[in-house]
């Protein structure tokens, strides 16, 4: 499909300003930019997990959010967007709706890695005509920036505090993107907020208008959790990119395309260095720690290139 930005960036907002989100916050972003991709005439019915996202747009009786909202539970924000779904189409053939909605789901990683998953693994297999949006800030940050099983390793959260005894969370982040790909929904990509947004836009326009069940996981930095100043996050976007942190690819009925590849693919130092979190590894004696981080990084890289049929 081609891509406008001008006419993407005209379309009206369907997220209202005024609400309690932090200034700088990738949650907002990645919602605003996602709804572009509906059609004017095209109603939506969206569900939140509770999160950063939730609390901060709708308190009742104040919404921020300009299409039918939902709020729900932590752990269900698949299983109730599903439920409806189930129930427009079902109104639908009775002819008792002719409108046209779409049914959207955000949650971030805390649950949608982690607290949601088998809502939205039970909402994946089922195929739902629906679009699930994890807005991945890497930490449970509503809550005070504990770690997630999206939390890169070696991150240092308040769960994971580092110390003498610790060097921030152990654990490799987990591969969703790949997870649910495994489901074998019609579509699954990986996106960001990088250069002119095309490659958000695009994948938004074609996770709504896919026919059946798709995910979007979208790398949405927090400046509070990550600690990098709130102006610098299209500088922190594009370094996961060019470092192959977060690559851009997409999974189109089983097919693996890689969307981006790095010209000189930088090392993880850059993505690293400008983040708070992560400034225990540049001291003296943790050399290693940011060795192991990058070999973690080319191993997914490289997986990732077999599995889209690149040249590694």
């Amino acid at each position: 499909m081609s891509y406008n930005f001008k006419e993407f960036m005209n379309k009206r907002e369907r997220l209202a300003g005024g609400h309690r989100m932090c200034a700088g916050c990738g949650g907002t972003i990645a919602v605003r930019n996602i709804l572009r991709g509906l059609k004017d005439e095209d109603h939506a019915v969206i569900s939140s997990a509770t999160g950063c996202l939730e609390v901060s747009t709708f308190m009742y009786p104040y919404t921020a959010w300009k299409d039918s909202f939902v709020h729900n539970a932590f752990e269900n924000s698949a299983a109730t967007i599903s439920g409806v779904e189930a129930a427009y189409k079902a109104m639908k053939r009775k002819g008792k709706i002719d409108d046209n909605y779409k049914f959207i789901a955000f949650g971030g990683d805390g649950g949608t890695y982690d607290i949601g998953f088998q809502s939205l693994s039970g909402a994946m297999e089922r195929n739902h005509d629906m679009v699930y949006v994890c807005y991945d800030n890497g930490a449970y940050m509503n809550t005070g920036i504990q770690r997630s099983s999206a939390t890169p390793m070696y991150a240092d959260t308040t769960t994971t505090p580092v110390g003498c005894e610790s060097s921030g969370k152990p654990q490799n982040r987990k591969d969703l993107a790949t997870i649910i790909a495994s489901h074998d929904v019609p579509y699954v990509a990986q996106t960001t907020f990088i250069k002119n947004f095309k490659d958000l836009h695009t994948k938004s326009e074609k996770a709504i208008y896919t026919e059946g069940a798709s995910f979007l996981n979208v790398m949405a930095p927090c400046p509070r959790g990550w600690r990098y100043p709130a102006e610098d996050m299209m500088k922190i976007c594009e370094l996961a990119v060019e470092t192959c942190y977060w690559p851009l690819f997409e999974v189109i009925d089983g097919k693996w395309i890689l969307n981006y590849r790095p010209k000189n693919k930088l090392p993880i130092e850059e993505f690293l260095k400008p983040q708070g979190r992560f400034k225990h590894l540049f001291k003296k004696g943790n050399e290693h720690l940011i060795e192991d981080f990058q070999k973690e990084v080319d191993r997914r890289w490289r997986e990732l290139l077999i599995r889209c049929g690149e040249e590694i």
